[in-house]
C-alpha cells in the first residue's frame, strides 16, 4: 500500500526531478516505511513511490522497480493471489529476486501484455513504463478501491493516487463549475470527474496505454448482474467465497485488524477471520458516550464474544470538533463521509497496527440499504404521478418548493425520466438539481445547467439488481472507497474490504436478487451463522456518528462560518458539512473563489 505519482512525454525535456519531488512530497504520508524515485535514461518518463510497507517489506520490495532494462513499475495496492500467480510464473520458468506483489505484476505485464489485469486480484493502480516501445500501461482494479488520477496537456501525461499530488506538480487549480455541480447534488464528485478542471480519475475497471503523447482506454469489467437461476446452495457459496476472500485479505507481513462496529458487516469480518485465523484479532471502535448513537457497548460485546483483543476511542464533541479540522486538511477532494475512518484510522496506528479490514460492501452486496426498497417505490411513484397529467405533477412541484429539501429533490424525479437511476440520485441526493446550480453559481460564478448522471439500467434482471449496481458504482465507489482510502492513508493504515472482492461479487451475482438481497441480510447471517442472533435481530442503523448533535452545539462556531447563499435551507447535518467541506478545501486550493 503506497503512493504513487509520475509523468510520460513526448519530449526530452531534461531533468525533471523538481516536478518529481513536488508530487513526491504531496503524497509522502501515504508511505512513511520509504521513498523512491526514478527517470529514465532519455528522460521521457519519471516515477515516485512512497511506501507503507506491508508484503515483503525489505529492500528487495524497493520501488519505483524495474525489470531488466526494459520495464519499471511504480503501484498501489495489493494483489490477494500474488503467491498463485508467482507460483504459476515459476512454473514456466521466471525466476524472481523478491517475495513482493510488485514483482509478480510486472512479471505477468512481460508475458501477458494489458491481458494481465484479468489475473489479478485485489486493489491496484500502477504504471508500468516500456523503454522499448517508450510506453507506458496504467491500470486500475475492477472496484475502483485504489485510486488514480491525471492530467494530459500539451504532451505531457502526469498521474498520481490523488489530485493534490497533480496540484503540487503544476497543474492549474481551475475548478470544474460542473464537477462542483454534481458534489452538492451528491455530497461528492462522480468519476471520472474531478473538481479540478483537466484532471479526470481513471474509471474503475479500466486501463489506459499512452504511447507517443496518444492515450487508448478500455474498460475491461464492469458490474453485471446475469440472469440466475434460484440457487439451493446460496448461503453455502456465500460463505465458500467470503471465507476465501478473508483468508487473501490476511495475506501480509504484518498484523492486520479489524474496524467493528456494532452491525452485521464488521460482525461477519470478526467471524470469518476467527474461522480462518483463530482467536487474539485485534479489534477497534468508535464510542460516543451519551448519544444515542453510541454502538460502542454492542461492539464490546462481540469483541468479548469472539475473543479479540479490542481497543475503543471514546470520541465527544469536543474532541471530535479539532480532529474534524484536521480531517479537512487531509481531504484530497470534499466530501460528506470518511470522519470516522480518519479517526479509527489513527487509533489501529497507535496501537501499531497499519492493515485493517473493514465491512464497507456488505450492504451493496446483500441489500442492508433503505434504498432497495425506497428506490423502486419512488421510481413507480414517479410514474403514477406523471399518469396523472399536468395538473398532479404541478402539485407535486408545487409541494415541493413549499415542502422540506427532501420534497424539492423530488422535483427532481418530476422535470426527469422516471426511472431507477434518477430515482436513486433523488434517494441519495443532498440538493436539489436547482440548489445545486445556485450553490455553483455562488461559489464558482458560473452558471450549469442542470442535469442528470443516467446510469442505464435495462440490461439488469430485477429493479432490486439495478439498485444494487447504482449502490456499488456511485455511493461506494465515488464516495466510500475513495474516502477510505484518502483517510486511511492520512494516518499510514492500509484499509482492506473483504466484502470488495471479485471472487465475492462473481459468486454472489449468480445467486437471483429475492435470495441475495433478503431483508435484514438473512443470507448473510445464513453464510455465517457465527453472527450472534442479537446482533442480527437488531435494526439497521449503520455506524453513524452523532453529527446532528456536535454540529448543533459542539461544532456550532464551525457551521455559523458557512457562507452559503441565504435563500438555499441549510436543515441537515449533511448540507451543513458538503458546504463547511466545500468552503474548507476552496480556500486551500483556489483562494481566489472564496
Amino acid at each position: 500500500m503506497c503512493g504513487i505519482a509520475g509523468f510520460v512525454s513526448r519530449n526530452h525535456a531534461g531533468d525533471r526531478r523538481g516536478l518529481l519531488a513536488r508530487m513526491h512530497g504531496a503524497i509522502a504520508h501515504r508511505g512513511p516505511d520509504d521513498r523512491g524515485a526514478w527517470q529514465s535514461a532519455r528522460h521521457e518518463a519519471g516515477f515516485v513511490h512512497t511506501r507503507l510497507s506491508i508484503i515483503d517489506p525489505s529492500p528487495a520490495g524497493h520501488q519505483p522497480m524495474p525489470l531488466g532494462d526494459r520495464f519499471t513499475i511504480t503501484y498501489n495496492g495489493e494483489i490477494y493471489n500474488f503467491a498463485e500467480l508467482r507460483s504459476a510464473l515459476a512454473q514456466s520458468g521466471v525466476t524472481f529476486r523478491s517475495n513482493s506483489d510488485t514483482e509478480v505484476i510486472l512479471r505477468l505485464y512481460e508475458a501477458y501484455g494489458p491481458a494481465c489485469v484479468d489475473r489479478l486480484r485485489g486493489m491496484f493502480a500502477f504504471a508500468i513504463w516500456d523503454e522499448h516501445e517508450r510506453s507506458c500501461f496504467i491500470a486500475r482494479d475492477r472496484f475502483g478501491i485504489k485510486p488514480l488520477y491525471y492530467h494530459d496537456d500539451a504532451g505531457v501525461f502526469t498521474f498520481a493516487s490523488e489530485v493534490r499530488a497533480l496540484l503540487a506538480g503544476g497543474v492549474a487549480a481551475d475548478v470544474d463549475a460542473n464537477a462542483a455541480y454534481h458534489y452538492f447534488r451528491s455530497g461528492s464528485v462522480p468519476e471520472p470527474l474531478t473538481l479540478i478542471r483537466g484532471v479526470r480519475a481513471l474509471e474503475a475497471g479500466h486501463y489506459m496505454l499512452w504511447h507517443d503523447g496518444r492515450l487508448t482506454a478500455r474498460k475491461y469489467w464492469d458490474v453485471r448482474f446475469p440472469e440466475a437461476a434460484p440457487a439451493e446452495d446460496a448461503a453455502a457459496m456465500a460463505r465458500g467465497a467470503l471465507l476465501d476472500s478473508v483468508k487473501h485479505h490476511f495475506v501480509s507481513d504484518v498484523p492486520v485488524g479489524v474496524f467493528l462496529s456494532g452491525g452485521m458487516d464488521s460482525t461477519a469480518i470478526v467471524a470469518l477471520a476467527g474461522a480462518v485465523r483463530g482467536n487474539g484479532l485485534r479489534t477497534f471502535s468508535l464510542t460516543f458516550p451519551g448519544s444515542d448513537l453510541d454502538e460502542g457497548p454492542e461492539a464490546r460485546r462481540i469483541a468479548e464474544h469472539f475473543a479479540t483483543d479490542h481497543h475503543e476511542w471514546a470520541l465527544d464533541g469536543a474532541t471530535a470538533a479539532g480532529l474534524f479540522d484536521q480531517f479537512l486538511a487531509a481531504a484530497d477532494q470534499p466530501s460528506i463521509d470518511g470522519f470516522n475512518t480518519f479517526i479509527v484510522a489513527r487509533l489501529a496506528r497507535q496501537h501499531d497496527t497499519k492493515v485493517v479490514l473493514s465491512g464497507l460492501g456488505g450492504d451493496e452486496m446483500f441489500g442492508g440499504y433503505p434504498s432497495f426498497r425506497d428506490v423502486p417505490r419512488l421510481a413507480r411513484l414517479g410514474q403514477f404521478v406523471r399518469l396523472g397529467g399536468p395538473l398532479s405533477t404541478a402539485a407535486v412541484r408545487v409541494a415541493g418548493e413549499l415542502g422540506g429539501s427532501r420534497l424539492r429533490r423530488l422535483n427532481d424525479l418530476m422535470s426527469s425520466p422516471a426511472d431507477l437511476a434518477n430515482a436513486y440520485g433523488v434517494f441519495r441526493g443532498i440538493y436539489s438539481s436547482e440548489e445545486a446550480a445556485a450553490l455553483t453559481s455562488h461559489y464558482l460564478g458560473e452558471r450549469v445547467a442542470s442535469s442528470e448522471d443516467v446510469s442505464p439500467v435495462s440490461h439488469d434482471p430485477t429493479p432490486e439488481d439495478s439498485v444494487s449496481r447504482l449502490e456499488l458504482t456511485r455511493y461506494m465507489r465515488n464516495q466510500l472507497l475513495r474516502d477510505a482510502d484518502v483517510m486511511s492513508m492520512a494516518s499510514g493504515v492500509e484499509l482492506r474490504v473483504p466484502f470488495v472482492d471479485s471472487g465475492v461479487f462473481d459468486a454472489l451475482s449468480r445467486v437471483p436478487a429475492h435470495q441475495r438481497l433478503e431483508r435484514g441480510k438473512a443470507l448473510l447471517h445464513r453464510a455465517v451463522p457465527e453472527i450472534p442472533d442479537w446482533i442480527a435481530r437488531r435494526p439497521k442503523r449503520g455506524f453513524t456518528l452523532p453529527l446532528e448533535q456536535w454540529l448543533s452545539h459542539d461544532w456550532a462556531p464551525k457551521i455559523t462560518q458557512i457562507d452559503g447563499p441565504p435563500a438555499i435551507a441549510v436543515d441537515s447535518w449533511y448540507r451543513k458539512w458538503s458546504l463547511l467541506a466545500f468552503e474548507r478545501w476552496l480556500q486551500r486550493v483556489s483562494p481566489q473563489h472564496v
